[in-house]
């Protein structure tokens, strides 16, 4: 099974970015995938993979939240 996990753009560097998983903050390589400060992505891997919007990226963050609790 693999796992991708929502992450908020914070800063791009050539085709690396840093991304914020709700306070986890991780570098990622965005050569797949054009994006911009701010944006939702789904990250796998170590690579952005797709975008998501905003509401639905926070709402997905909360059930991880919600699933890691329960470990």
């Amino acid at each position: 099974m693999c796992l991708a996990i929502p992450a908020r753009v914070e800063k791009l560097k050539g085709r690396d970015a840093l991304v914020d998983f709700r306070g986890v903050k991780k570098t990622v390589s965005v050569a797949m995938l054009p994006c911009k400060v701010g944006d939702y992505v789904i990250v796998h891997a170590g690579y952005a993979i797709s975008k998501m919007d905003k509401k639905d990226a926070l709402e997905d963050l909360e059930l991880w939240r919600e699933v890691m609790d329960l470990s």
